[in-house]
């Protein structure tokens, strides 16, 4: 991979991570405790605490990606980014435009999900 390239996912990655980082301030700053004598009736407490679990969804898989976005800045630093985990082929920019996180080259995650269907 070309270095203009490597710098472009870079500041593409940078710019995903602070993104993701600034949600998650915002969210910590919100009130997001659940107190039962806050709500009249079960009904608006159980929508509240489904809220809530939404929301812990959320963090939770923007805390992934954010893990995976620092993997992926470690391996433009190493020079590894772009090959495929699995094969050690190139991924391709068209795909890594798309998901600047793949590890995998679109042949390998394409068998990858057809043994994850096949597992069922």
């Amino acid at each position: 991979m070309k270095k203009r390239d490597r710098e472009r996912f870079k500041k593409l990655l940078l710019e995903q991570r602070n993104q993701l980082q600034g949600n998650q301030k915002k969210a910590l700053t919100g009130d997001i405790h659940v107190d039962p004598d806050d709500f009249p009736d079960e009904i608006d407490t159980a929508s509240s605490e489904v809220n809530l679990q939404f929301t812990g969804r959320l963090r939770e898989r923007e805390q992934g990606l954010i893990a995976k976005i620092d993997a992926a800045l470690v391996k433009i630093d190493e020079g590894s980014f772009g090959e495929c985990v699995t094969c050690g082929e190139d991924i391709g920019n068209a795909r890594l435009k798309a998901r600047p996180v793949a590890e995998l080259c679109i042949d390998c995650k394409s068998e990858q999900e057809k043994l994850e269907r096949r597992a069922g």
